[in-house]
């Protein structure tokens, strides 16, 4: 092959499978791509060094198939759908909750037209947008209003932005935490411009020490969600009754960062106790006289214990889109709804869409079997173990393959119930002539990309977070990798 054999871009341009390049791609990329593969034919014919150019190649089929990679990998989503195969339900690198289908069908039905977003149809004329979700949000928590922003550390930022800018805001030195990313909790509240005062040690606050530090420039008493991390051994710290009747006595507001929001404490909001979760330790909780999940309030418990203004996460526990939602009473959320920060941290449409359907699948109380994060968490061991041994059966079916069955733990995830297990059956898949590294590579290169855990130099497959049609996707690209 020499340059002459290589075709002009317009005649290219005239074969069928560049034209659906085309149609699929425009004719700008289209173009650019066939003129950067033509250039790398011709260096290829160019070099020294001998190459599949100089022999018996078809240079415009050539061009052709360097184009069409080219344009695959240019116009290729960096955002797409992975199989979590880790069981770390709420993992956020993963994009935590998964939703369920009503709120995906929601989200179609809103997103493909217009909607009354901020339009008010039985007035014909301009609404309110922070009035989704609100009923349903009221029903769900008993408070007497609710208001929605883009995700919590927003939601804890406005809060203090309206309740207590320019003041100062009580909080134990042991809740001040970081949470993913780097974000800092006092970080969060330094932006919001109020003023922070920590009050007892990082082990130890009592309610006697947020009553000794108000004084005439308290604005709030705050209490946060430890999220991702637990103090054990020498600890104390109030309960949220103890705190409201501070609060109380001293005329003092008092609000809650809850972090994942569970949503109430019947078994069919989400209730953890009900499906064997334990403590790492691995104790029966009946002997270590322990609650799996003291750490996880409700969020109707907290409202029922008096706090003025209490927030929580869409996308944890609750299983909806990421957002921020607040909840409280109405005289301290109105100060919010109208605060400046307001129209930065408002969500879109779709979040609503998909929040207020993920809320009415709890409010007609079957979110334990149609919220996925509901059901991954209701699953028991002895359910995961028959899929288990069924996904094993298949891939030992496998030439070369071999699937062994461990007993194992899945994660809440997303700073949700930190410390506490589930009891899961694993599977530990491994090929003839591949390490666990490179096995575990070959599967995060699959379509779609399938993330699994490596422990002990074993991948482990955790059937917890996956859903059952994806069980085939996994045996199938499985069968497709080489040693």
């Amino acid at each position: 092959m020499d340059f002459r054999d290589i075709p002009s871009i317009d005649e290219l341009r005239q074969r069928p499978r560049v034209r659906a390049l085309e149609a699929r791609f425009g004719a700008e990329a289209t173009v650019g791509a066939l003129r950067g593969a033509a250039a790398a034919l011709r260096r290829a014919i160019a070099s020294p060094t001998p190459t599949p150019a100089d022999g018996d190649v078809d240079a415009a089929a050539a061009i052709e198939a360097g184009a069409a990679s080219e344009l695959a990998r240019a116009f290729r989503a960096s955002l797409e759908p992975v199989i979590n195969a880790t069981g770390v339900i709420i993992h956020t690198n993963l994009g935590r909750a998964p939703l369920a289908d009503a709120a995906v069908a929601r989200v179609a039905e809103i997103a493909r037209g217009y909607s009354s977003l901020e339009y008010d149809v039985g007035l014909g004329r301009r609404g309110r947008r922070d009035v989704h979700a609100e009923s349903l949000l009221r029903r769900l928590t008993g408070a007497d209003a609710a208001v929605v922003v883009n995700n919590n550390a927003a939601a804890t930022m406005i809060v203090l932005a309206a309740l207590a800018a320019g003041r100062e805001v009580i909080v134990s030195r042991g809740e001040l935490v970081e949470i993913g990313g780097g974000f800092r909790v006092p970080d969060v509240m330094a932006q919001s411009g109020a003023v922070l005062r920590e009050v007892g040690t990082t082990n130890k606050t009592r309610a006697s020490d947020y009553a000794a530090a108000i004084n005439e420039k308290t604005a709030l008493l705050l209490r946060v969600h430890p999220s991702n991390f637990r103090i054990e051994g020498f600890t104390e710290r109030p309960s949220l009754a103890d705190l409201v009747a501070v609060g109380k006595k001293c005329n003092v507001p008092v609000a809650e960062d809850l972090g994942s929001g569970r949503l109430g404490s019947d078994p069919s909001h989400g209730n953890l106790a009900r499906i064997g979760v334990r403590p790492q330790s691995g104790e029966d909780d009946a002997k270590s006289g322990s609650d799996p999940i003291r750490d996880e309030p409700a969020v109707a418990d907290s409202v029922a214990a008096g706090v003025d203004v209490c927030c929580f996460s869409g996308d944890k526990l609750l299983g909806g889109p990421q957002a921020g939602i607040i909840v409280g009473r109405a005289a301290f959320l109105d100060p919010i709804r109208k605060h400046p920060l307001m129209r930065a941290l408002r969500v879109d449409k779709m979040t609503y869409a998909a929040l207020e359907a993920t809320l009415v699948e709890y409010v007609a109380g079957r979110a334990a079997a149609t919220v996925p994060v509901q059901r991954m968490l209701a699953m028991t061991a002895d359910a995961i173990r028959a899929r288990a041994e069924t996904f094993a059966t298949a891939v030992r079916a496998l030439n070369g393959w071999r699937a062994d069955l461990l007993e194992g733990a899945s994660a809440v995830g997303g700073g949700s119930a930190p410390g506490i297990e589930l009891p899961t059956w694993l599977v530990a898949v491994a090929r003839r002539g591949l390490s666990a590294d490179a096995l575990e590579t070959h599967l995060r290169r699959a379509r779609p990309p399938i993330i699994a855990r490596i422990e002990r130099d074993r991948v482990l497959i955790d059937l917890r977070t996956v859903t059952d049609e994806d069980d085939g996707t996994i045996v199938r690209a499985l069968a497709a990798i080489e040693p």
